[in-house]
């Protein structure tokens, strides 16, 4: 059987309608050869055919596209242990088998309940296995150019973190924004309740319990099937950081 691979990432993209879009300065051939010279202590008119290398400065934060929170990102603290940054966390929990769950039939800015995720499971007759990777399909990627990307994503309840958490799931991803609901959601809840707890919550059960979320992901659409799949998510490897761009990869066999 031939493998198939399904690019899950967004595109670093400037024109990205995410909050903070990443800035890049682009240098073509032409432009960058009189730093290229200097490098080699040459002046640019001796740098053969006067063209050198195509290169780009990149300015964005460890959450812009699409990306891995770590523990410490949630809080400083798992339980009574110190929070584990990106570049402390196992890699084999970044390599599994893929469970695909279809959420998009959800409203923007409602939440994923674990009664929803219990049914999800039902219809397509899976039962979770620790180690597994879920993903949750909202559709919202087709929308990263639109503006107001960031406000229509359904995001996942706390009691159904709570939930994959305890059947040994260590990474969970969303295609959409954010793992909770957006923001301006959150603050609704709380002006109508009064109630802090509302205020990340999903993202706040890391405070005690260990897990990591994959965030803006895409193509979920493209996964032929809700299983039978190897999902693939290194995260970068940045020197104490809440966070670390990935280039997810789903590996299906035709």
């Amino acid at each position: 059987m031939a493998k198939r691979f399904i690019d899950l990432s967004v595109p670093m993209d400037p024109a990205s309608q995410e909050p903070s879009p990443p800035q890049i300065a682009y240098l073509n051939h032409e432009q960058s050869v009189e730093r290229a010279a200097s490098l080699f202590g040459l002046r640019p008119e001796e740098w053969p055919e006067g063209k050198a290398w195509a290169t780009e400065t990149v300015t964005l934060t460890t959450h812009t596209g699409t990306h891995v929170d770590a523990p410490w990102h949630y809080w400083f603290q798992t339980g009574d242990q110190p929070a584990k940054t990106i570049d402390q966390l196992p890699l084999d929990w970044f390599y599994g088998n893929g469970v695909l769950l279809d959420f998009t039939w959800k409203q923007p800015a409602e939440e994923i309940s674990k009664s929803d995720v219990e049914q999800a499971l039902a219809k397509i007759g899976h039962q979770l296995s620790p180690g597994e990777i879920v993903l949750i399909r909202t559709g919202c990627d087709k929308k990263l150019y639109t503006p107001g990307y960031a406000d229509i994503h359904p995001g996942m309840s706390a009691e159904a973190t709570v939930y994959l958490i305890e059947r040994g799931i260590k990474v969970m991803g969303t295609n959409g924004y954010g793992w909770d609901v957006p923001f301006w959601a959150q603050a609704e809840k709380y002006r109508q309740t009064g109630n802090p707890d509302v205020i990340w919550a999903a993202h706040y059960v890391g405070k005690k319990l260990e897990y990591c979320q994959i965030e803006k992901l895409a193509n979920l659409d493209q996964i032929p099937a809700p299983t039978g799949f190897t999902v693939v998510a290194f995260p970068v490897k940045i020197a104490g950081a809440s966070a670390g761009w990935v280039r997810a990869v789903a590996i299906v066999e035709d």
